[in-house]
């Protein structure tokens, strides 16, 4: 059964603009009852420096470029090996009754509570037992969470490495030779090899051929060099030894427009606050205009003189994204770390836009089954386990993610001009990001099958599942459709293998912009695609940048609540000793992740972390919620609570026992790495189980003793 996706996106719109007129509505007037007589910390605690009044719609740009990370693109993407519908449910639904209540609700308690982050607000409901026990919980998913975005950054900025199948075969064209570029890194020595390649990538299947159309470095250790010999119709024939890496560059366009947003950022700053105060049109106009100005000038950098000055590497691209987090963190938040979200976030919100356009002129066909009888009961490419309970961890920031509500008790409450701002700023925002995973759920699930999973098997497993795929491919053989190896040929890439989602979105969104302006195509159709191609890495690295900068801030915020507590000078937002003691130890940590190439050791517990902080942060809200005498309207955050509980408990015990951390102790005999998820997981597990008891006798206290309850602020709203 074919599916139109305009069908899709005008029912998503309808149901998201009910969902933000009516519930929203009822959140805001009944369960929290939005005062704007009542001060905020921004005026009350006003320092110009993190506590600063700001615009509802620049406030609302930085919230929502906040939030808006590798989630909302990349986990709809990686979901499709189950099929496009239940992500697309658990997105629709999921964001409504549960994302956008979560954000909200923290948002508007940590602005009744002096910008209290989620542990400080934990420490007034419910006690300093559940306030340490959020806490760590949230020291390391920040953590993890910001080496998981950043590392993302940095392959799309510094370029990636791919692993390639050991003892497979490259077969080069006819009068061509590998050449011999010197030594690389760590022991390696780096081949070029020519345009045009065939990869033989099944030793035991020679029949298993992918054309490589342009040329590539391949880095080899120098102790094992490739074996080079002829082939019987004349051709090279180059065997891979193990541990070799195709080398994929970055994106030196992306780089220049991401360096230009910062000066820009500056310059809207002070323009807004100094030079002409309160003249927010204007600074957004000169942000746009400078944003959409770098961003079209990016294109010209590729092969010009400047390329070299925005060609980093890895680690060049780390080093750099760890600087530039350390000092928006330190800037004051009006400076820099704002104006440069709200500018973001025209680019993010504007992409977006025209994506939906797109889908609906372009109207594609979902290519991807509804439902995935191969993978739905586990074994994918990305998730070994079955739909329950993976997809609802796959799909974090797009459906609900406990990282938001670290920013709505963040960077955003100490902000926030007038309580009523909250509910655009809070709802309003996750709406949009759940339209994002929307967007890009249809983007990944309009290709071809083939061509999805062309892009997202590594090339290492590509032996293990190219005949499990026939009965899923059958169906496209006669398909009229261009060939992942035609598309490579029109953006200049190689586009096989390339996993963790990025790519596949590119793509995606290229074809789909492409499609929808049907006078244009034609001759000009190679460079549309390659331009939007280029256009959608640079901005998802765009995308995923902004939410490093804050979560940086908030990680500083964070840890000075607990050095505060051994020194109380450091826990000082405003000393700057002790700022810059704290985001030195959180960027360095982070940094150290992508640096040493170990994130992959304890990512795979982070989308069940994320979820498991989203629970913790639904039982916080639900305890303010009773001690403000608002128990009969818990069911709002009680409901999605439960539903998450079931999701991540379910995936904890899965990943202990089933399907990674017992195979890396048993299969693999790698103890550390197993050993020390399963040591995470239970500290994650421990700190919910301390909080849930702590709550839940909370709960029991206030029900019986109303005199119990703890007040709504500390500053009473004025009468």
């Amino acid at each position: 059964m074919s599916v139109s996706s305009m069908w899709i996106m005008l029912g998503v719109l309808a149901i998201f603009a009910v969902a933000y007129r009516f519930y929203s509505a009822f959140l805001a007037s009944r369960v929290v009852e939005l005062d704007d007589r009542r001060p905020t910390p921004a005026h009350t605690k006003y320092d110009g420096q993190n506590f600063h009044p700001t615009n509802r719609w620049v406030l609302f740009g930085h919230h929502f470029a906040a939030i808006s990370g590798a989630g909302p693109l990349i986990g709809p993407v990686l979901a499709i090996q189950f099929g496009f519908l239940p992500g697309l449910i658990w997105l629709v639904i999921g964001v409504c009754l549960a994302g956008a209540v979560q954000d909200f609700l923290v948002l508007v308690f940590s602005t009744r509570r002096e910008g209290l982050s989620l542990a400080g607000i934990a420490r007034r409901e419910i006690g300093p037992i559940a306030s340490t026990a959020t806490g760590l919980a949230i020291l390391y998913v920040i953590v993890i969470a910001l080496a998981g975005l950043g590392i993302v950054v940095v392959k799309a900025l510094g370029g990636e490495e791919v692993a390639m199948p050991a003892y497979a075969r490259l077969v080069l064209p006819s009068d061509s030779a590998m050449a011999d570029s010197g030594a690389g890194p760590a022991g390696s020595r780096l081949f070029t090899i020519p345009p045009g390649a065939d990869f033989l990538f099944d030793p035991k299947d020679p029949t298993q051929i992918l054309r490589i159309n342009e040329g590539f470095t391949l880095s080899v250790p120098e102790v094992t060099p490739p074996s080079v010999a002829s082939g019987a119709d004349g051709r090279t024939v180059i065997t891979i030894p193990p541990r070799a890496k195709r080398l994929v560059p970055g994106s030196s366009w992306g780089t220049f427009t991401i360096a230009c947003t910062i000066p820009i950022a500056l310059l809207v700053g002070l323009y807004m606050y100094r030079i002409r105060k309160g003249k927010v049109v204007e600074a957004s106009l000169i942000g746009a205009l400078g944003v959409l100005g770098a961003t079209f000038l990016g294109a010209s950098i590729p092969g010009s003189p400047l390329e070299p000055f925005f060609s980093l590497t890895g680690t060049q691209a780390t080093y750099a994204i760890a600087g530039y987090g350390f000092i928006a963190s330190i800037l004051p938040v009006w400076l820099l770390l704002c104006p440069r979200d709200y500018l973001s976030s025209f680019l993010k919100i504007g992409t977006i836009a025209l994506l939906v356009i797109g889908v609906l002129l372009a109207n594609p066909t979902l290519r991807a089954p509804a439902i995935n009888p191969l993978f739905a009961e586990g074994g994918g490419p990305y998730f070994r386990g079955a739909i329950f309970p993976y997809v609802f961890i796959c799909i974090m920031c797009g459906a609900i993610s406990g990282f938001h509500s670290l920013v709505s008790s963040g960077t955003t409450p100490k902000m926030v001009d007038r309580e009523t701002d909250c509910r655009p700023i809070g709802y309003g925002a996750m709406l949009i990001e759940g339209l994002v995973g929307v967007v890009a759920l249809i983007a990944a699930a309009a290709l071809p099958s083939s061509m999805y999973y062309d892009i997202n098997i590594s090339l290492e497993q590509r032996p293990a599942f190219s005949k499990k795929l026939d009965p899923l491919l059958a169906h496209e053989a006669d398909a009229n459709h261009p060939t992942l190896a035609e598309v490579e040929e029109q953006v200049g890439e190689s586009l096989h293998g390339r996993t963790g989602g990025a790519v596949t979105l590119a793509v995606g969104m290229a074809s789909i912009l492409t499609e929808a302006v049907p006078a244009l195509q034609g001759r000009f159709r190679d460079q549309l695609i390659a331009f939007w191609y280029h256009f959608a890495i640079m901005f998802e690295a765009l995308f995923i940048l902004t939410t490093i900068d804050t979560g940086t801030r908030i990680g500083r915020f964070m840890l000075q609540e607990f050095l505060g507590r051994l020194w109380k000078p450091l826990g000082n937002l405003d000393w700057l000793p002790g700022s810059i003691l704290a985001t030195f130890l959180i960027t360095s940590a982070w940094a150290y992740f992508i640096l040493t190439n170990s994130v992959a050791t304890i990512w795979p517990m982070f989308g069940m972390a994320n979820q498991l902080l989203a629970l913790i942060a639904l039982v916080i809200v639900t305890t303010a919620l009773v001690n403000a005498g608002k128990a009969r309207f818990v069911w709002v955050t009680l409901l999605p609570a439960a539903f998450v509980a079931s999701t991540t408990l379910t995936t904890a015990f899965k990943e202990i026992t089933e399907t990674y951390y017992a195979g890396w102790i048993l299969r693999d005999r790698d103890y550390l790495k197993g050993w020390l998820n399963i040591s995470l997981t239970l500290l994650l597990l421990g700190c919910v189980l301390v909080l849930f008891v702590s709550a839940a006798g909370r709960w029991i206290t206030v029900t019986r003793q109303p005199s119990r309850r703890v007040s709504e602020s500390t500053t009473p709203a004025a009468r």
